[in-house]
């Protein structure tokens, strides 16, 4: 039986170990996210889609991991994403999908890897929370988006219960430094019983 990975992955404390733990999962993670029927992708995909309507404006898939929501960007028909990622093995995964048109390798240490302005659509499937993204790069994620930006992410139920992710997003809400476009709570995986929350947000 192939060792499992998703019941440890909201406990890691530290970038390193959130590297490591990933780097390790790589290769099953695309079977054991789909027995637990993983549904945020497409949601994150299809909200982002309501408010884009040319295809063709780049996307970028910030914590891509093996490449399941560029492949949804894909299904709901955005033309050209480019997937940022730290592990290496899951980058391998990702590329193999064919679902990008770039695939970058960031240091978990680089506290700008996104060139201000370079995208005006952004992602991030299941990338801010416990044992993931620290809350900062909620504003590292803002403050590269242009104004008019658009950021699709998702807080699973457990960043949803930390208020120092909920704290993030509201700073940005509460001062108009962005508004609300979309919010729906969800599946996430529903085999461990686990719900997220999709959000669309513009920088104003």
């Amino acid at each position: 039986m192939s060792e499992k990975f998703l019941d440890k992955a909201y406990d890691l404390e530290t970038p390193e170990a959130t590297l490591e733990h990933y780097n390790q999962w790589a290769a099953s993670y695309d079977a054991e996210i789909a027995e637990n029927g993983y549904a945020t992708p497409g949601r994150i995909a299809e909200a982002l889609a309501k408010f884009q309507p040319d295809m063709s404006v780049p996307v970028l898939d910030f914590g891509c991991g093996t490449g399941l929501s560029g492949l949804a960007l894909r299904m709901q028909g955005f033309e050209n994403i480019d997937g940022m990622e730290p592990s290496d093995e899951m980058i391998t995964q990702a590329r193999s999908k064919g679902a990008y048109r770039t695939l970058t390798q960031i240091d978990v240490t680089d506290s700008k890897p996104i060139p201000q302005g370079a995208y005006r659509l952004i992602t991030g499937c299941g990338v801010l929370g416990t044992g993931a993204a620290p809350p900062a790069v909620f504003d590292m994620i803002l403050q590269a988006l242009p104004r008019g930006g658009l950021f699709a992410f998702s807080y699973n139920d457990h960043a949803l219960a930390d208020r120092a992710y909920t704290g993030k997003l509201n700073e940005w809400l509460d001062c108009s430094a962005a508004r609300l476009l979309f919010r729906e709570h969800g599946d996430h995986l529903p085999g461990i019983d686990l719900k997220s929350t999709v959000y669309v947000i513009e920088k104003a």
